[in-house]
């Protein structure tokens, strides 16, 4: 199924924790609040492509992640921010970014308050997947995890797939390295069975599974100044879509490295003391 595209009429107010200042808007077409990302924000458009393609494999693995949709910002929007600094961001994105839903009520993830809500099964999903799609934003530092309704989410995976910001660099070898930052993830030290989530998750990455993910994300954003084709790197959406899907079959084929990695991560962890949280959303 298609992801939703919505209009945004109103800006609700900035969430201020990230650096490239996401925020709560409103839309005409469902009348719900969405957490927008902005295409005119930090490193442009590849941001917003990792957050649909790993977004929408996750959600794709049974992994819990907010809803997605597309959110085009109309010229008009934004022009009562009284902030420069915000009506410049949303000036430079007009047009489409991309939203994910407001959860209302959430809180930071702790693993005080909230660690019997992540079983070691599920904590262990979450480690493998995150080290397949190079994830490094998962640490006690910043666990980008929100718990609502007593549930956890995942959120927030701009900083994932980061060899895609030079994709010239990109050969077999760096495809299929280990992901040694797994050695941060907040969950690993409580996570299960490693092996037993690859097991259950890698078979499931198929070719045709990637190529639908893939369809999610729109031309303008690969073809966007800041995207892999308007940078000149690809030829065209369609030659950007196949790229990303040949890089995430390639790096799930076996053997993984990263799963060996994070299994070597794991034992280290379990002998450390627990990492205080300093989580932020």
């Amino acid at each position: 199924m298609p992801l939703p595209a919505l209009v945004a009429t109103r800006y609700v107010q900035p969430l201020r924790e990230g650096g490239s200042l996401p925020a709560v808007v409103d839309t005409a077409d469902d009348g719900g609040l969405w957490v927008a990302k902005f295409r005119g924000a930090g490193q442009g458009a590849r941001v917003l492509i990792a957050e649909l393609v790993v977004g929408g494999l996750a959600r794709a693995l049974g992994l819990p992640v907010p809803e997605l949709a597309l959110l085009e910002l109309p010229p008009e929007f934004g022009r009562m921010e009284r902030d420069s600094e915000i009506q410049e961001l949303l000036r430079k994105s007009v047009g489409c970014n991309i939203g994910m839903r407001y959860l209302d009520g959430a809180f930071n993830f702790d693993a005080m308050a909230a660690g019997d809500l992540i079983d070691a099964d599920l904590a262990a999903r979450i480690v493998w997947f995150d080290a397949f799609v190079t994830n490094m934003d998962r640490t006690a530092r910043n666990p980008n995890l929100l718990v609502w309704q007593r549930k956890p989410w995942l959120i927030d995976h701009g900083a994932a797939l980061y060899v895609h910001h030079d994709w010239r660099g990109v050969d077999e070898a760096r495809t299929r390295a280990p992901f040694p930052l797994v050695r941060q993830h907040v969950l690993l030290a409580r996570s299960g069975d490693l092996a037993a989530a690859d097991a259950a998750l890698a078979p499931q990455v198929t070719e045709a599974l990637l190529a639908g993910v893939l369809a999610d994300v729109p031309d303008t954003l690969f073809d966007d100044p800041s995207g892999p084709v308007g940078a000149g790197e690809l030829p065209g959406a369609e030659a950007a879509r196949a790229r990303y899907v040949e890089y995430l079959t390639t790096r799930v084929r076996a053997p993984r490295a990263f799963v060996e990695t994070a299994i070597a991560a794991q034992a280290d962890a379990r002998r450390a003391p627990p990492q205080r949280l300093q989580a932020r959303r």
